[in-house]
């Protein structure tokens, strides 16, 4: 019975295993330092019907687009009348935490995160008040009637229990009737939520994974062990890609839990001495995937690199040499 019971489990074994995570070292192809973003603090990107996007958390009332003819990119502002702004569920004390901020250092919706639709319709994410505005192509912005189940499951979860550490990244799929949110540490998680006749509403639970695990910094940082973190979000081919902050990589995961399928690090190129910044976390905060690489936004927080360079920073990496979708 027992050699029976063996050999059983060596065939079953590859049903039942754990898809093995790979970490490749992409490849940098070039930077940009973007001009005329007053506020800097790039902190989401999206790619749409032909142009680049981004969002500053300390601009409010700004959606830049991105003139990407030179080296040096520029920033253009569009400007946003925004509503008055619903109330999600989130603790009153983390949103009196977020307006006294924004008296000292800006921007009280907090920005961090920019999807874009197949109408070419934005959705920013406010972290101050976890919630979604919808930018239409034409009309005035409006915010999202989220279900307020949303707020109540993460936090039950463990997530949105921090000032500054709430939604960081949206994604959205081309008919913009679904939505996915990352929750970006302590603890971090994915939430989805869809919209129908009903209107918006989670199907079954909203959450669909939640992670407490440490994780360890690259060695260039010197491996201490931290909070994994989530710095944005992009849907890509009908997988969720997350861009991980404190351990300088891309992760691809299912769609329906979030789990990992493979990871690639940019850690080799983002930490070279001159783009070091003198700050005690990583700086990543925007992804755009496609077919051919990957669009990384640096949120510098005004400070200097080692090279003294100010401005907010896009990186382009190529894609993996397999391709975003490989086993």
């Amino acid at each position: 019975m027992r050699v029976w019971l063996a050999a059983l489990l060596v065939v079953m074994a590859p049903v039942f295993a754990v898809p093995m995570v790979v970490q490749e070292e992409l490849k940098l192809l070039s930077e940009h330092a973007v001009d005329d973003m007053p506020g800097g603090n790039l902190s989401g990107l999206t790619y749409c019907n032909g142009s680049m996007w981004t969002v500053s958390d300390r601009d409010d009332e700004v959606l830049y687009s991105l003139d990407m003819s030179k080296p040096v990119w520029k920033a253009v502002a569009h400007h946003l009348d925004i509503p008055e702004v619903p109330d999600s569920g989130l603790p009153l004390t983390l949103r009196s935490m977020t307006k006294a901020s924004s008296y000292v250092r800006g921007g009280a919706m907090d920005f961090e995160g920019v999807s874009c639709d197949a109408k070419g319709n934005r959705y920013l994410v406010s972290e101050g008040y976890a919630t979604v505005l919808k930018v239409p192509v034409d009309g005035a912005p409006q915010w999202l009637d989220l279900p307020k189940t949303l707020v109540e499951e993460a936090r039950a979860k463990g997530m949105l229990q921090h000032f500054n550490a709430i939604f960081e990244g949206i994604a959205t799929n081309a008919a913009g009737d679904h939505l996915w949110l990352a929750a970006e540490r302590e603890e971090r998680g994915l939430l989805a939520i869809q919209h129908d006749a009903s209107g918006w509403h989670c199907d079954g639970s909203c959450v669909l994974n939640t992670d407490t695990d440490k994780t360890q910094l690259p060695k260039q940082l010197g491996g201490k062990q931290v909070s994994q973190d989530y710095s944005d979000l992009m849907l890509y081919h009908d997988k969720l890609f997350t861009l991980e902050r404190a351990t300088y990589r891309i992760c691809r995961r299912t769609l329906q839990t979030g789990v990992i399928e493979r990871c690639w690090s940019f850690a080799d190129e983002a930490l070279q001495p001159m783009r070091l910044y003198d700050q005690p976390y990583g700086l990543t905060e925007a992804l755009v995937i496609d077919d051919k690489g990957a669009w990384i936004g640096i949120d510098n927080n005004f400070g200097a690199r080692a090279d003294g360079e100010k401005r907010p920073i896009v990186w382009r990496f190529a894609a993996p040499t397999d391709g975003w979708d490989a086993r």
